[in-house]
């Protein structure tokens, strides 16, 4: 058991939970604790439930401090892991939408890369958050998240192209769990690393980033629906992107999915309008590049039970 600031005994866990409650609340327009809590309560009274004043801050003073000190660290951790949707969407209605999305899905993780994993979801759900660019920005957040998964994911032995050409149609394969692979509604991918470059010219050498003056969408050029598959992968510490044909991105998917090759390749071709004597050298040169990549792996063996 814990002491209250007035004198009551509180259990930890329910301190805890009061706390956090209080701490994860959505900051004023004007960055400041909300006078009152989700139940009604006023603000002051919860923060004297299990915080004393001291001779400079009362105890209202004292929870805000933290209140504000964690929505500005996971705002600014949201806004440097998807600069691309910021820059797609504009500053302010940026902020916005994270204070939003964040309110609905809080911080849950002792590390913070963890913070944006929903994010791609969330917002293609929530479109009036995002306002003209929804479907670009949907698409913007899912590359930029896939960055983040690529770059930091498991990386296991990959099998040579050798290694590859002893195996038959009953074989199973399994892939990087760096690589990610993200079908998309715009060929928007070359516009992320243009965003990407841009947001480093926008940052000083001293770690300073100049804001736009009025928080409006950038100055972008004008995409055009058209679908598109691209692969994010990591290559010695640094991530990349690579476009991929329908096919080639249907094939991977399944072979991520544990089907056999023969039914990997079947699956890859579904749809397809590359010829039937066509397909056996184009399957040969995918395998010749994603083994040269190091995307093809042994799967895991299962425990047996």
């Amino acid at each position: 058991m814990t002491a209250h600031a007035n004198g009551h005994a509180m259990d930890l866990a329910a301190l805890q939970r009061e706390m956090a409650a209080a701490v994860m609340r959505p900051l004023t327009p004007d960055e400041g604790m909300r006078p009152t809590a989700p139940d009604g309560r006023p603000m002051t009274e919860v923060a004297e439930s299990f915080i004393a004043p001291n001779s400079r801050l009362t105890a209202f003073e004292r929870l805000e401090i933290y209140n504000r000190q964690y929505w500005f660290r996971v705002l600014n951790a949201l806004a440097e892991d998807f600069p691309a949707v910021r820059a797609v969407v504009g500053s302010r209605r940026f902020e916005a939408l994270s204070v939003a999305y964040l309110t609905e899905h809080p911080s849950r993780s002792f590390t913070l890369r963890n913070l944006g994993s929903k994010l791609p979801a969330w917002l293609a759900a929530h479109p009036e958050n995002a306002g003209r660019r929804h479907r670009l920005a949907v698409d913007v957040a899912r590359i930029e998240w896939a960055f983040v998964e690529a770059f930091d994911s498991a990386e296991h032995d990959p099998l040579t192209l050798e290694q590859i050409a002893t195996l038959d149609g009953e074989s199973r394969l399994a892939l990087q769990p760096h690589l990610r692979l993200i079908a998309l509604s715009y060929p928007a991918d070359d516009l992320v690393l243009d965003l990407h470059h841009r947001e480093k010219q926008l940052t000083s050498e001293a770690g300073v980033r100049h804001e736009e003056s009025e928080g409006a969408e950038s100055a972008m050029p004008r995409l055009r629906p058209r679908p598109t598959w691209v692969a994010a992968h990591r290559i010695d510490l640094s991530v990349y992107y690579r476009r991929l044909l329908r096919e080639e991105f249907q094939m991977l998917s399944a072979l991520r999915s544990g089907i056999t090759l023969a039914a990997a390749i079947e699956a890859g071709f579904t749809g397809s309008r590359i010829l039937d004597r066509q397909r056996a050298e184009q399957v040969q040169q995918w395998f010749g590049t994603w083994a040269e990549l190091g995307w093809i792996c042994a799967p895991e063996l299962k425990a047996l039970h």
